[in-house]
């Protein structure tokens, strides 16, 4: 028994070592998961498990909260923080809402996977830079991180998007893992200094970053009156999360801190908005290429 143990002790250690040359795992609509956001195959909060080609929508302010979660492999004397979590894959990416309480401070080093910040409310340092409300950072996989911390009295609300695929740890770290992608680092970006740019009529995005394989974490906005005439065939996967406004999505009225998991090969009702609508995205395909988005008459929402 003492063998097996050690063996099995040695094979984790080996994997956590090697972190940066697990294979990546293959999209559901045949990419080679070089974008690495592992969107494909997720379950959610409200389906337990994975749906093939069904969209989801749901409120995530329903959620239930997970009090005392913390960064695995964070020391102890890290405070705490609360996560709803929204969807999630095998391998380990997850996509939360997550809760960081004032004075919370964390140490330099690196991370294990991917990830992905974006502040819904709240200020927080990384190193010298500053993030604040709808700011956005890239950190990739064995980069190292400055000490950070929430700035100021109020909690630091967070969508933390973790790319897999391996789960998420901390390890202390004085230097950048040798195969880390610092090139890709993007430690603080002000989304309100970006430009808009057209998608089409009454439609605009704010691409936060251009992911290897051409597919995009962005922001989007639906001006006053856009609709859209059939349903659409969606060939990609999709995670949104409503940031103000409103959009009726067939019956569904999707508003303010509602997310929507799209899976490949879903077909979605039409969309309706009055007042317009302001959300975050991404998507894991580059979705300029021909018939990646097709309209459906009989979907007519």
């Amino acid at each position: 028994m003492g063998e097996a143990n050690r063996s099995l002790n040695l094979a984790q250690t080996d994997q956590t070592d090697n972190f940066l040359s697990v294979a990546p795992v293959k999209e559901d609509w045949g990419g080679d998961g070089s974008g690495r956001l592992n969107l494909s195959g997720r379950s959610t909060a409200i389906s337990k498990e994975y749906v093939p080609r069904q969209y989801q929508f749901f409120n995530t302010n329903t959620v239930p909260e997970e009090p005392g979660w913390r960064i695995s492999g964070m020391p102890d004397r890290v405070l705490p923080g609360r996560r709803r979590l929204l969807t999630w894959h095998d391998c380990g990416a997850s996509t939360s809402r997550v809760i960081l309480p004032p004075k919370f401070a964390a140490p330099s080093g690196i991370f294990t996977a991917d990830l992905e910040i974006f502040i819904l409310s709240g200020k927080i340092q990384i190193g010298e830079w500053q993030l604040g409300q709808h700011g956005y950072s890239f950190i990739p996989a064995g980069v190292k991180v400055e000490s950070w911390q929430v700035l100021g009295e109020e909690e630091a609300e967070i969508l933390w998007m973790e790319n897999g695929p391996v789960p998420l740890q901390y390890q202390d770290a004085e230097t950048n893992h040798p195969d880390a992608r610092i090139s890709e680092f993007i430690p603080a970006l002000d989304s309100k200094l970006l430009p808009w740019v057209n998608i089409e009529a009454r439609k605009k995005k704010k691409i936060l970053r251009q992911h290897n394989n051409g597919g995009q974490t962005r922001l989007f906005i639906y001006l006053p009156h856009y609709e859209t005439q059939y349903g659409m065939i969606y060939s990609y996967n999709e995670e949104a999360y409503a940031l103000g406004g409103y959009c009726d999505l067939g019956n569904y009225p999707f508003a303010k801190d509602h997310f929507c998991y799209c899976p490949s090969y879903n077909t979605l009702p039409r969309e309706i908005t009055v007042d317009g609508l302001f959300g975050f995205a991404r998507v894991d395909r580059d979705v300029s290429q021909t018939a990646v988005v097709s309209s459906y008459a009989h979907i007519n929402g």
